[in-house]
């Protein structure tokens, strides 16, 4: 399922703050550099080895073998591979293997490889191979296994110089009350590739007011943290339609955490066609335009080198 990255430049209107203890004061000096500095960070990580600015591909795999490399021949063609037919991957029981070429220069951790097993990214040894500026792993999504392709030298690196988003305010710092369930519970989600599912373990909800209504977001685990995908006015008509995400400290139970909107952020999604995405839940779409953190638009659609098959 693609999902639709026009952008819309109708304005949106927030509601306007009505007075609440929830909200935290101005936006000061020391704040604003905070935030500035995160953005900083956000954009070099984007750009990094593990970022999602580089990926090329998505392939998802079948059972048996599948040929790859720079060939149209192949199974799996691989823009920029050095050889016209790198090797094969076999989708098994055990998972994924390669095999490929003598001559093809393949490496995992820097030492040439011919034959491996390839652990897929949910698990602790999950390794990359690597050609050239090329570089694969392998990654699970609930029973489907797929190559994940980066080009360390993508354009797409150059071409993002800056990620749009709304002016600092810290009134969107809400302190919210946690409310864990009285026992964990896995929840079905949706993502951007039709049929694939996701189904992460939420241990509550936060609730929060903003313009003098209470608001609901469900967390889902991620270690100390809380991690949440909502949706808002604002998804199309300014942010990405799929939803933000955003995190935030683990309270004590009763207690409060704080959701800094400043820091909602737009998915892998938004920036290449080659992640598998969560979208926002119904019940995480908020009935209210929260203009703060990062937005979506033209400058995000990037230059792309390959497909998602």
């Amino acid at each position: 399922m693609k999902l639709n990255r026009l952008f819309l430049l109708a304005p949106v209107i927030l509601s306007c703050f009505a007075a609440s203890t929830t909200l935290h004061a101005e936006s000061d000096p020391a704040y604003q550099h905070s935030i500035e500095d995160w953005r900083a960070e956000r954009l070099a990580d984007l750009k990094g080895p593990d970022g999602y600015l580089n990926l090329v591909g998505l392939f998802w795999l079948q059972p048996g073998a599948t040929s790859f490399g720079a060939a149209h021949d192949n199974d799996l063609v691989f823009p920029g591979a050095g050889l016209a037919r790198l090797g094969e991957f076999r989708l098994g029981d055990e998972g994924v293997s390669m095999t490929v070429a003598s001559n093809a220069g393949v490496t995992v951790a820097g030492r040439p490889v011919i034959s491996v097993l390839m652990p897929d990214d949910t698990e602790d040894d999950a390794i990359t191979a690597q050609h050239g500026s090329l570089a694969w792993n392998v990654v699970r999504r609930e029973d489907r296994y797929a190559i994940r392709l980066r080009d360390y030298s993508s354009p797409a690196l150059a071409a993002l110089t800056a990620i749009p988003h709304y002016d600092v305010d810290s009134r969107w710092r809400v302190d919210a009350v946690w409310s864990p369930y009285a026992e964990p519970r896995v929840v079905a989600v949706g993502t951007v590739i039709a049929g694939l599912g996701w189904n992460p373990v939420s241990p509550g909800v936060v609730e929060f007011e903003i313009g003098g209504e209470i608001h609901s977001l469900e967390a889902y685990e991620s270690g100390d943290s809380l991690f949440f995908v909502f949706g808002d006015q604002t998804s199309g008509r300014g942010t990405y339609p799929a939803g933000r995400f955003l995190y935030a400290d683990l309270p004590q139970p009763g207690s409060t955490t704080v959701l800094d909107f400043n820091r909602a952020y737009n998915p892998p999604c938004a920036f290449n066609d080659f992640s598998t995405c969560p979208v926002a839940a119904p019940r995480n779409r908020l009935k209210v335009a929260v203009t703060a953190g990062e937005k979506y638009g033209q400058s995000l659609q990037l230059p792309e080198s390959a497909a998602a098959h």
